[in-house]
Order: C-alpha cells, then sequence, then structure tokens
C-alpha cells in the first residue's frame, strides 16, 4: 500500500517470513506534520525470517525489537537478530485460555462468544497491560533508532500499542482504526492455528474488528478520562514527554 504512489516509501513490507510487517510512518499528527518513515514499524512475530529479511531489516536500519509475546509463545519461536538489541516486554494471551475455559463447562463456541473474548482481552490491555505498554514509550524516548514491535500475530497486543503511539502523537482516530484494521488485508494464519475450534471462532480470533480497538479506547476514555490523563497517568507521558516524542517521531514543521 502507498500512501502517495509517487513519492512515499511503501508501507508494508513483503517479507517471507512475516506477512503483517508494517511501517508506521506518513500519517499526519500534530499540526500536520506527519510521521516519519522507517522509524517505527508493527509486525508479527519475527522468528520466521529469512537471511534475505533480516538484510531487508538491516538495510532499513532496525536496531531494536520489542516482543510482547508471552513466554511460552516466544520460548516456542525464539530469535535472535544480528545487531538488533531485544527487549522482551511480556504480554501474556489470555483469549485461548479463556476459550478452553468455555468449552470445558460443554460450551459450544460460536463467533459472538470470540468477539466477547477478545473485547475482554483488549480491556485487559488498558487495566492489567499498561506498566509494558509504558516501557514501550520509555524506549521510544530513549532513542529515536528505528523500531519494530510485535507479537505472534502482530494484531492485538502490536495493534493496541500502535494505536497508543499514532494517537500520542496526534494522528485522528478514525486514521489510527485504519492502520489497525489493514492486518485483515495483511496477515496471514499459519496453517493448522487452532484448528480443533469452528471456522466461524477461528475468523474472529485471527482478525481484528473495529469494536476490538474501540472497547480498549473507550475503557480510555470512561475509567480514566480520556487519552491525555491515561498517557500521563498510566504511561508516565507527561506534556514534556509527549512533545519530546513528537520531536523524535514528526517531521519537522
Amino acid at each position: 500500500m502507498l500512501l502517495h504512489p509517487s513519492s512515499a516509501p511503501t508501507r508494508s513490507l513483503p517479507l517471507a517470513g512475516a506477512s503483517n510487517f508494517r511501517d508506521l510512518g506518513g500519517y499526519a499528527g500534530h499540526g500536520g506534520r506527519p510521521v516519519k518513515w522507517r522509524k517505527l514499524f508493527r509486525s508479527d512475530h519475527l522468528a520466521g525470517l529469512t537471511p534475505q529479511d533480516q538484510a531487508v531489516l538491516a538495510d532499513l536500519g532496525v536496531a531494536r525489537a520489542v516482543d510482547f509475546r508471552g513466554q511460552a509463545e516466544s520460548a516456542a519461536h525464539a530469535y535472535q537478530l544480528p545487531g538488533v538489541a531485544y527487549h522482551p516486554l511480556a504480554i501474556e494471551p489470555t483469549v485461548i485460555q479463556r476459550a478452553l475455559d468455555l468449552q470445558r463447562t460443554g460450551r459450544h463456541l460460536t463467533a459472538q462468544d470470540a468477539v466477547g473474548l477478545m473485547q475482554e482481552t483488549y480491556r485487559g490491555f488498558v487495566h492489567d497491560n499498561a506498566p509494558r505498554f509504558a516501557e514501550l514509550f520509555r524506549l521510544l524516548l530513549a532513542s529515536d533508532a528505528p523500531t519494530v514491535f510485535h507479537c505472534t500475530a502482530g494484531k492485538d497486543r502490536t495493534g493496541f500499542a500502535a494505536a497508543l503511539i499514532l494517537l500520542s502523537l496526534g494522528v485522528p482516530r478514525d486514521v489510527v482504526m485504519h492502520d489497525y484494521l489493514l492486518t485483515n488485508a495483511l496477515y496471514q494464519r499459519p496453517p493448522g492455528m487452532g484448528s480443533h475450534a469452528p471456522e466461524e471462532v477461528l475468523r474472529v480470533l485471527w482478525r481484528v474488528q473495529e469494536e476490538f480497538l474501540d472497547t480498549a479506547l473507550h475503557v480510555v476514555d470512561s475509567d480514566y478520562g480520556g487519552l491525555q490523563t491515561f498517557l500521563v497517568d498510566r504511561l508516565g507521558m507527561d506534556a514534556a514527554a509527549q512533545r519530546e516524542l513528537a520531536g523524535r517521531y514528526l517531521q519537522a514543521a
């Protein structure tokens, strides 16, 4: 996808070992200043990258990888990229466990059950996992070295992190939602993943919906009084830190 076909870099980078690797650059933030290209990347996990993929990341200058996967996920698909500092910020996955708990009660899972499970997961991002996202912002403030952050599919933990970054940089909410939903056009579910669940349930669990991100942002608004209060009180991003973030990741006026 090209933001401006004549000049802009490609948003999605075609890698053999990751289908959802993309750039957050180009979106208009505070004062109409665009987010810098080739500084902030979001992705599905990086354990399957080929040597050619690794060369692409090296050409991009990627210097840090932030991994939101839980301990079992990261242990099962570990990776090490030459010249890339690794920062694990584990957010344990809960939706599969909750789905299994429901199935143990004899319940036949439906797509609507899966939507409810995903919404509960997103509430947990706000209520339970703010320290991990706060650490992500600390890393971004410490250096503007090109950074990729990811989880397993690069859609939920990563999607909420991307939304927080873009919103804090002044990108409008509808544009943030558009970026979030790009996962549905890009991410390729690995064959055999979750094959014991009904396909209607898998279609919910392996994709994203507006309702998911809206649920998290509603919690931010209703329980914390809005994004600004959440940024300051829960993520440690006061006005000075927000100005610093904009200075690092928005193009100069």
